[in-house]
């Protein structure tokens, strides 16, 4: 049961950080990479600066803020240009 609910917050956090930065989700499985990928660095980016999280909402907090973090982090290496910005042809 805790492996669903992990999943399912992870799910929420990865298309609200593709919605924060991006602009639109990332696809099912795209939002639930970069969610529970999140949900680990924002974990430990709030313990490190001694926030704590309580509930499910704290839980989906953390989260969308690793995944944000995830993303920037990601875009800072890579040079491709965010869906806003692509030419139309």
């Amino acid at each position: 049961m805790q492996l669903i609910w992990f999943l399912a917050i992870g799910l929420i956090s990865g298309w609200l950080a593709g919605m924060i930065s991006r602009g639109g989700g990332f696809g099912l499985w795209g939002d639930l990479a970069t969610g529970v990928v999140g949900s680990f660095i924002g974990g430990y980016l709030f313990g490190f600066l001694g926030i704590t999280t309580y509930g499910t909402i704290g839980a989906i907090i953390a989260s969308t803020a690793g995944a944000i973090i995830l993303l920037w982090v990601i875009r800072m290496f890579s040079h491709v240009a965010p869906a806003a910005n692509k030419k139309k042809p």
